[in-house]
């Protein structure tokens, strides 16, 4: 089993200061699938990139990636081009390009149909709940260990499947609802640098009930 975040078909060594936080939003590349429940975490990495000043531009590890400064830290965002279901091919060069040698400095947002919709949860490592994408940097990272920002989607109505459900158009009311929970993800990215994650994860987690 490779070391965390390595591999013979990673990315060249990072030279320079590492990153003390890696920031990946989850979704698939094109204007078709943008803002949808499976874009959450994207969208909350274009929402950090624009609160610090950041801007995203594809790199060699096929991602749409920044560096950006949160208070005293150094934080690098990304959003794989891969789609979802390959996102470890991307995640894997990222976490040995921004030299990340420690599972829980890799925080991954993510659309989760287990969360009713807006509602927002921190976790550190455990199940993957069928989460294709999770799945994917599992495979890559050689373990599960790593942070998450769970954005809530809801479970699909009727017999609609889960793909179906997170690609769906939303009503206006379901947006607004959904955005909300964009803004409060990339708060609690905020809230992991400047108060840890055990702490931002007790704030987020009791914020409001089930």
């Amino acid at each position: 089993m490779a070391p965390f975040g390595r591999s013979d078909r990673d990315a060249p060594a990072r030279r320079g200061t590492p990153a003390d936080l890696l920031v990946v939003g989850l979704g698939n590349p094109g204007a078709e699938y943008a803002h949808s429940r499976h874009n959450a975490g994207a969208d909350v990495v274009d929402l950090l990139a624009a609160r610090h000043g950041g801007r995203l531009k594809l790199g060699k590890e096929r991602a749409l990636a920044a560096e950006v400064r949160i208070g005293a830290h150094r934080v690098a965002l990304a959003f794989p081009q891969t789609y979802m279901n390959d996102s470890g091919l991307s995640v894997g060069p990222l976490v040995r390009r921004y030299g990340i040698d420690d599972p829980q400095r890799l925080v991954v947002v993510h659309d989760e149909l287990d969360l009713p919709l807006g509602r927002v949860k921190l976790k550190l490592g455990g199940g993957l709940a069928g989460h294709n994408g999770l799945k994917s940097i599992k495979a890559h990272l050689h373990t599960d260990d790593f942070a998450r920002v769970r954005i809530g989607v809801g479970k699909p109505p009727g017999r609609q499947q889960g793909a179906d459900h997170v690609l769906r158009r939303m009503t206006k009311a379901q947006r607004v609802e959904l955005d909300v929970a964009i803004a409060e993800a990339a708060d609690a990215v905020e809230a992991i640098l400047a108060d840890g994650f055990d702490t931002a994860m007790n704030r987020f987690n009791t914020t409001r009930p089930e």
